[in-house]
């Protein structure tokens, strides 16, 4: 199929969990779902070289962010199958690294610290960050990690690993994403 190479095909995918790809779905879908719309023009954005679609691309997204309140700017590195869900008030820094699925909720937060940890997060793969969740700082999160709800994170969590609270608590658990990430690309 011709679309499976696009940039967006696997977030997509992944957020309507869909098994097959219709055009016409997907046209509806980007009308009246705001983060698939928001995660196409991102994914365009960083893939095309055209100056001019590129800024039209980020002129899209600017408008989408001042809407809903999604900041993630174009150079922040995120793998496939990146979804959001109740997509509002999300911000990521462009220094963060993001990897495959990783679920994003509303209200949550990955940012930069000029403080202790110096840096920005790097995420691990088939990660859960709850609502209103923090990340900050140069720490990683291992994969297959959940971030609870309400969540301060300021220090590194190895893999298979359930973090909750403020300061959070890190409670290993094998398989933690299992019932929450969902169509793995």
């Amino acid at each position: 199929m011709k679309f499976e190479k696009k940039p967006w095909y696997k977030d997509y995918m992944r957020t309507r969990d869909n098994k097959t790809f219709s055009f016409f779905a997907f046209v509806k879908d980007c009308i009246f779902y705001h983060s698939i719309r928001y995660m196409v023009y991102f994914r365009l954005a960083q893939k095309t070289k055209f100056k001019p679609l590129k800024i039209s691309y980020e002129y899209k997204l600017y408008r989408l962010c001042r809407k809903y309140g999604i900041e993630i700017k174009t150079g922040t590195k995120i793998g496939e199958g990146f979804c959001m869900i109740h997509p509002y008030n999300i911000t990521v820094s462009p220094f963060a690294v993001l990897g495959k699925n990783v679920n994003m909720y509303k209200g949550s937060t990955i940012g930069n610290n000029t403080g202790n940890p110096v840096g920005a997060p790097i995420i691990g793969d088939c990660v859960q960050i709850g609502i209103n969740s923090t990340v900050i700082g140069g720490v990683t999160i291992g994969n297959d990690v959940i971030i609870a709800p309400n969540t301060f994170v300021n220090q590194d969590v190895p893999d298979h690993s359930v973090v909750v609270g403020n300061p959070c608590k890190i409670i290993h658990k094998e398989n933690a994403t299992s019932q929450f990430i969902w169509n793995k690309i």
